[in-house]
């Protein structure tokens, strides 16, 4: 704790007054306020403010020198998850010194996600730990955490279920490649990201391997017709062009994800089909395998039916008898004594 001041109270912490000056001194640097003309106290404080609340850049390296201390804790899909979280935290903090960030910008960065909010909760969650890192580190001059206290969203579950006249409508909508992806997506059940990593390889006699990289384990979703008839398509994309993939571009590489979610986006716009997530697709399978008595959890690669749960839509309201009363004059209900 800085001992008080005997003199200047009136004074900004670091700032103070010598030879007729006002001084601004951090890390033993003095800095005249302001550095040229009269040194009042009211050109001296406003240059103060200048220089604390100008953003000065730096928030860029903490950002990846953190990420690059998780890397090895974390799995793969996780990472990926982290990585975009950093990139939406260099966009909105790009100018800040590590040290100027408070918790008033956190909580302006919150209410500026408003409308995604499963982004800003991954935002403030990877923002806690990059600040966490700092102080473990000692980062020069960061002393606090800003994104401690400031309260997520509360996560609500998607309830929404693609219907099969808006799937249809998508569908025409789409490309090729991109009909590919929805059929498997659909048909497996996987995630968007595990489906475009499909190898020649995975392609076994009993059906399609999945790795699953949160468990490490393998999932083999077991052949029919219709997936077979998928794969089969996806086999002449391009020409027949051989890749290591399953799914890839005229040049034999996995398309990104973000490419193939702009697709998605343009085909849905065409068809006239609000609110679909590509993510949906996932619970489309799940919801049509529990209605026919499949184990949607294993198809999932869940490892409780709780985590299940929040892919299963679209399910029937519950029909209960109510009590009659058609003879309530033969039988009347006893009154009171």
């Amino acid at each position: 704790m800085n001992r008080p001041r005997k003199k200047d109270g009136h004074l900004p912490d670091c700032v103070y007054l010598k030879h007729g000056a006002h001084w601004y001194v951090k890390g033993g640097k003095w800095t005249r306020l302001p550095k040229k003309g009269l040194s009042t106290l009211t050109t001296a404080l406003e240059a103060y403010a200048a220089i604390v609340e100008t953003p000065r850049g730096g928030m860029d390296k903490l950002i990846d020198d953190a990420l690059d201390e998780m890397r090895p804790r974390i799995k793969p899909n996780s990472i990926k998850a982290y990585e975009l979280a950093a990139k939406r935290l260099k966009e909105i903090l790009a100018e800040f010194a590590p040290d100027q960030v408070k918790g008033k910008h956190v909580a302006k960065l919150r209410k500026a996600m408003a409308k995604t909010p499963g982004m800003a909760n991954q935002v403030l969650s990877f923002g806690k730990l990059v600040f966490r890192y700092a102080l473990e580190e000692e980062v020069e001059d960061v002393e606090t955490n800003p994104f401690v206290g400031i309260r997520r969203y509360k996560d609500i579950p998607r309830d929404r279920l693609i219907s099969a006249d808006e799937y249809m409508a998508i569908y025409a909508q789409a490309g090729p490649r991109l009909q590919v992806v929805m059929d498997l997506c659909r048909l497996t059940g996987q995630r968007i990201t595990a489906v475009l990593a499909i190898r020649r390889t995975d392609l076994l006699p009993e059906g399609i391997r999945f790795p699953q990289h949160k468990t490490e384990a393998k999932r083999t979703v077991k052949w029919n017709p219709e997936l077979h008839a998928v794969v089969e398509r996806a086999k002449t994309l391009y020409g027949n062009l051989r890749a290591l993939t399953l799914i890839h571009n005229r040049w034999g590489k996995v398309p990104a994800y973000q490419t193939v979610r702009e697709q998605w986006t343009k085909a849905c716009r065409a068809a006239g089909v609000e609110n679909a997530h590509l993510h949906d697709l996932r619970a489309v399978a799940a919801t049509k395998a529990e209605a026919q008595g499949k184990n949607a959890t294993t198809l999932l690669a869940h490892t409780t039916p709780q985590q299940t749960r929040r892919y299963l839509r679209g399910r029937e309201e519950v029909l209960v008898d109510g009590p009659s009363f058609e003879n309530l004059l033969d039988s009347p209900i006893d009154s009171e004594k």
